[in-house]
């Protein structure tokens, strides 16, 4: 089995948001090759305790290994961190942490299909116990699904060229590889010189589709919120502006002092209510040149933090 590696981002600045401390506990809900999770039990030494999840079970494998010095201080289990509820006590924690971003060891193996860069099969499961692939989605759906996916979910504003164009190509031939769908895309939208793949969005958006990461987020966000103690901190990092706009949105509700009925905030029905949560900080912070320098794909981490109250 190939080695799982994965270079954490924004490590000392996730440390000064969550404060580890003797005798805390904290959740990693996406442990990922346990980078964040061995600093943050560094940090709390010689007590503190990690909950640590990942969907991957390469990745829990590879956790459990680089976490062996911190035996018998953490837990690590193979799942989604919107499931928390059912193993992490309510109130219990001091600081929960969301890395919602690939990991390098996912994108560069071919056989995973997450990377228009690497020629593999169209899979791109974060969990390989689902039976929902990428190729199911991309031959299945129809042209008004894969438009929405494409719109909605990867913000491509050709998404509805895409779409038809797979529809028409894919009469002929299934889509089988990664290859074959950023060969179309490339074709339909050529780069001339440009750095971004035209593909892009459409990779990130058929992820997002085939791992149903929007829902596993807002679950997420809801779990991690029930796990803190008053006072316990919340970082996400964020890769696209999608999943910020989801984590901003959260924000704004559970710090806003105020509620209302509906999906329309109409000032003259709101309702006073005493805010859940508070934002340490409305700024995104984002890695610095050294970290840019060293780790390229740390480029789009935007890591945001609230505090229960």
């Amino acid at each position: 089995m190939p080695e799982f590696i994965h270079n954490p981002v924004l490590v000392a600045e996730v440390l000064a948001a969550l404060r580890p401390r003797p005798g805390g506990r904290y959740v990693d809900g996406t442990v990922g090759g346990g980078g964040h999770a061995a600093a943050i039990l560094a940090a709390s030494s010689p007590s503190g305790w990690l909950f640590g999840c990942d969907r991957d079970g390469v990745a829990v494998e590879a956790a459990t290994r680089r976490l062996a010095e911190f035996a018998g201080r953490f837990e690590i289990r193979r799942g989604n961190f919107s499931d928390l509820v059912e193993w992490v006590e309510p109130e219990s924690c001091d600081g929960v942490l969301l890395d919602l971003g690939v990991s390098s060891a996912q994108l560069d193996q071919a056989g995973r299909g997450f990377s228009f860069q690497q020629h593999g099969p169209l899979d791109m499961r974060m969990d390989l116990g689902q039976s929902l692939t990428a190729a199911d989605v991309v031959n299945e759906s129809s042209a008004e699904e894969l438009v929405w996916i494409f719109r909605e979910l990867g913000e491509e504003p050709h998404g509805r060229q895409f779409a038809r164009a797979i529809v028409q190509e894919r009469q002929a031939r299934r889509f089988e590889t990664t290859g074959q769908l950023a060969g179309l895309i490339e074709r339909l939208a050529p780069r001339y010189g440009k750095k971004r793949h035209p593909a892009t969005r459409v990779f990130q958006a058929l992820r997002m589709r085939v791992n149903d990461e929007r829902r596993s987020l807002q679950s997420g966000l809801a779990a991690a919120l029930s796990r803190l103690k008053p006072g316990g901190r919340l970082a996400i990092i964020t890769f696209h502006s999608g999943e910020d706009r989801l984590v901003k949105a959260f924000g704004r509700k559970q710090t806003r002092d105020y509620t209302f009925e509906g999906d329309v905030d109409i000032p003259e029905l709101r309702k006073p209510c005493a805010p859940k949560m508070a934002w340490v900080q409305r700024k995104a912070v984002c890695p610095g040149p050294a970290e840019l320098a060293s780790n390229p794909r740390a480029r789009s981490a935007q890591l945001r933090v609230l505090e229960k109250v």
